[in-house]
């Protein structure tokens, strides 16, 4: 209504969640947007690639005249992308984002995708149950972002540490916070463990290896001051070192039962 108003165009970019969108798994995008936009790497699981979607035909009719005015997206986006800012177009990637859509249309994808929510779900309970903060309290798409400053630790340093034991996570900002470099949150997400048939009893046990591993962080916190002090000291104290070493085995242990899509030695 607002864009409407003011004659601006209304865009919605849903990178993250396209693939939960061609699910019909979450609410679409396109009933409200002029321009929508995402990539295809992150639920909709394809290659490394970008959409962009565009309406066309009437925007808005005059009511005093009846002038219709139309779209004039299609030429501006189209010479935008070429030859403007991209170069010539990569056919194996345009095949493979063929094959993601076509894996998107199908029953398979469509459970997949009702999993991969079961799981962000259970992975959210599970770390509610162990004491950690999340934002927005709970999540509704694929992804929890774990509020760390209430146990005392950034997601710069759960990062490291989980990196070490073979857990995949990222730092992220959180409300509040004043640093990038240093955020206080931990992002994690569920689709890609999803497409190793991990379900939501399997999401606990991540869970818990995730709370060790951020135990070990807070004790090399206590023992350390800035976060290059920090790395070092992972690397570094024998102890410290003994501890990882435990943790990524088992880590490692616990996932390979789990096999990696199109790997047939994972």
């Amino acid at each position: 209504q607002v864009c409407e108003e003011v004659k601006a165009y209304l865009l919605a970019d849903m990178a993250h969640i396209s693939g939960l969108v061609a699910a019909k798994a979450i609410p679409s995008p396109f009933e409200h947007a002029d321009v929508v936009t995402s990539t295809t790497h992150k639920t909709l699981r394809g290659a490394r690639s970008g959409l962009i979607f565009y309406r066309k035909g009437v925007r808005s009719v005059d009511k005093k005249t009846g002038k219709e005015t139309l779209y004039d997206l299609e030429d501006r986006i189209n010479f935008s992308v070429f030859p403007s800012l991209q170069g010539g177009p990569h056919n194996h990637a345009i095949a493979a984002v063929a094959v993601a859509l076509k894996q998107a249309s199908s029953p398979a994808f469509q459970e997949y995708c009702q999993q991969v929510l079961r799981n962000a779900k259970a992975m959210a309970q599970a770390l509610l149950q162990r004491g950690y903060t999340l934002v927005s309290g709970g999540t509704d798409n694929h992804l929890v972002l774990v509020d760390l400053r209430p146990k005392g630790i950034d997601g710069a340093r759960a990062e490291r540490v989980l990196e070490l034991v073979s857990i995949t996570a990222n730092k992220n900002t959180c409300p509040g916070d004043r640093s990038a470099l240093t955020p206080g949150g931990l992002r994690l997400g569920a689709p890609a463990l999803t497409s190793r048939h991990f379900r939501e009893e399997d999401f606990q046990k991540v869970v818990e290896f995730i709370d060790e591993g951020i135990t070990l962080a807070l004790d090399v916190k206590s023992k350390t001051s800035k976060l290059q002090d920090f790395k070092t000291f992972l690397l570094q104290d024998a102890e410290t070192q003994r501890r990882l070493s435990d943790l990524r085995q088992r880590v490692e242990t616990f996932a390979r039962a789990f096999p990696m899509p199109g790997f047939s030695d994972h």
